[in-house]
């Protein structure tokens, strides 16, 4: 028995529980139920996913967070992601996919983890994101309006839902419309008074008290879609004949939205005692959240910006502000477990699309806008994605235009510059474009040499022809690595120098370089390239690779072009 708590205790977290982070859990709790319950229907699921999924994801993915007032918890990118993965699944077998796809994007996420994937999040541009994260609400809101007026609309797209209402309004269904409409001005009055930690809760429960003291039996109930059982779910393994690629992809594109707005969590929200949040542990306690929460029946999770900001708004210090959040959860669930049934849909429809019209920031809006041609084309095509197309197809378009960017920022962002002797110096000036005969050109590079990069080097280097026994000495101090397309490039450049009697130099060479570029590897590509490896004083190698091409170009019969300044 000692051994089995000393393990439940080694599994906690080591920061010493303080009283604020047991308050501090409670109004996060109370936040979940609305927004756990909107998740579910925003994934065409029982509501009861989304509390299930919130409570399992605040208590088994708060054990190990990096950044420690982060909040895993349904998240409406998720849930729209999921919903899309779903999309030709039968009703019936809808339930158990969504419980199989939130085990496998989990597993995901903790693969991702131990491959140390964390450092790709970067690459994923804020252009691309922002994008996405605008369509997604954008898409919440357009088709939570149909719910919202009790239309049951048509439509392929959330858009196209919202306009089919619009011009049907014969159809809207006065009742639903009142409670759906009294909800959102109940939440938009209680966001700007003291009370706006409990704006949700009071839109769900008055409406609530509303429908059932009137008896308006045509607003729809979340108990005519889903039975309520009472007590608590019993942990079970998924459903494994439900498993498709379809599926495979969705719990993908779940896992990389997760993954990206977990990064953006850790940013918005540093620790307390300023210690660096690490993306890798982060994968790992949202894997373990998703794989929780697939075992209680529950849908996908992740870190969410609001509730981490609700969390750090209600005074939380450590990461048990989240796991008490998650316990509270589950007394109120046993609690009020028999009030979910009469919840009225157009609530839920009102809280996310408050939840969506929050989610807006003009400012990164505005700061995107004025970063040039490439961030709008960016912006307005991932937008474009994001509301026509399928959420799995709109993010690989975001993830390819964030490679195509990045490829594209390389080649623009190299810059190779001349370094001129001027006695123990170096002095940096323009890169001549022609050689000139015995000149000595000593020349440096900015930006990244892979790929795109590397071929941006190759026109900027000093064109040779015509020139007689010209030395370039090109300074890689830094480069750990280099790519097969670089040494493609230097080999070229090494043999066009050879052809005029030059010669080209390397400096500041990495010993892992040198390790790769061997003798053997360059007599075979019929190289000749001279290497001048790194020392611990910054140009001490370059200056000795310019003192040999100086002995060098004496022995000729002209004296050397490069003079000291």
């Amino acid at each position: 028995m000692s051994a089995v708590l000393g393990r439940i205790r080694a599994l906690l977290p080591r920061e010493r529980m303080t009283r604020a982070d047991v308050i501090a859990g409670l109004p996060g709790a109370i936040g979940s139920v609305p927004d756990g319950m909107a998740s579910g229907v925003l994934a065409g699921v029982s509501p009861l996913h989304g509390l299930y999924a919130s409570m399992a994801g605040r208590v088994f993915g708060g054990l190990s967070t990096s950044t420690r007032l982060m909040v895993v918890t349904t998240t409406s990118a998720s849930a729209l992601a999921a919903g899309s993965a779903l999309t030709d699944i039968p009703d019936e077998d809808r339930s158990a996919a969504l419980v199989m796809l939130t085990l496998i994007a989990g597993g995901v996420m903790i693969v991702a983890a131990v491959l140390r994937l964390g450092r790709y999040t970067r690459f994923v541009s804020h252009s691309v994101m922002t994008a996405f994260l605008l369509g997604v609400a954008a898409n919440i809101a357009f088709g939570q309006i149909p719910a919202l007026l009790g239309v049951d609309a048509e439509g392929g797209f959330a858009l196209a839902k919202a306009v089919n209402v619009l011009t049907h309004p014969g159809e809207i269904d006065w009742r639903s419309a009142v409670v759906g409409v009294s909800a959102l001005i109940l939440m938009w009055a209680l966001g700007q008074t003291r009370l706006r930690l409990y704006a949700s809760l009071v839109a769900l429960l008055v409406p609530t008290v509303l429908v059932v003291a009137l008896g308006w039996d045509s607003v729809s109930r979340v108990s005519d879609i889903a039975t309520i059982p009472t007590g608590f779910p019993i942990p079970g393994l998924p459903d494994l004949t439900v498993l498709s690629p379809a599926l495979l992809s969705g719990a993908l594109t779940v896992a990389v939205i997760v993954l990206v707005q977990g990064a953006g969590v850790a940013e918005s929200a540093p620790n307390p005692d300023g210690s660096r949040s690490s993306a890798n542990q982060d994968f790992t306690a949202q894997g373990v959240g998703n794989v929780a929460a697939s075992l209680l029946r529950g849908m996908p999770v992740g870190g969410s910006v609001g509730q981490t900001a609700l969390n750090r708004t209600a005074g939380a210090r450590t990461r048990w502000a989240a796991i008490w959040s998650g316990l509270w959860l589950v007394v109120l669930l046993a609690a009020f477990a028999g009030l979910v049934g009469q919840v009225p849909m157009p609530t839920l429809a009102a809280v996310l699309i408050v939840a969506a019209a929050g989610s807006l920031d003009p400012a990164k809006l505005s700061a995107i806008w004025s970063s040039g041609y490439t961030s709008r084309v960016v912006f307005g095509t991932t937008l474009m994605a994001t509301l026509l197309l399928p959420v799995t197809a709109a993010v690989g378009i975001g993830v390819a235009l964030s490679l195509i960017l990045q490829l594209n920022q390389e080649a623009i962002d190299l810059k190779v510059v001349r370094l001129r002797v001027d006695g123990n110096q170096l002095v940096e000036a323009s890169a001549p474009k022609q050689l000139s005969d015995n000149e000595i050109v000593i020349l440096d590079v900015y930006g990244s040499l892979f790929y795109a990069g590397a071929r941006t080097l190759a026109a900027h280097l000093p064109d040779p022809a015509g020139a007689r026994s010209p030395v370039v000495i090109l300074r890689l101090r830094g480069r750990t690595t280099v790519s097969a397309t670089f040494f493609t490039i230097v080999a070229d450049y090494a043999r066009r120098l050879d052809a005029v009697g030059g010669q080209l130099h390397l400096s500041g060479i990495d010993p892992r370089i040198r390790d790769y570029w061997t003798d053997e590897l360059l007599a075979a590509h019929g190289v000749s390239i001279e290497f001048h490896p790194a020392t611990a004083t910054i140009g001490e190698s370059t200056l000795a690779a310019y003192a040999e091409a100086r002995v060098r170009t004496h022995d000729g019969d002209n004296p050397p072009r490069e003079k000291p300044c």
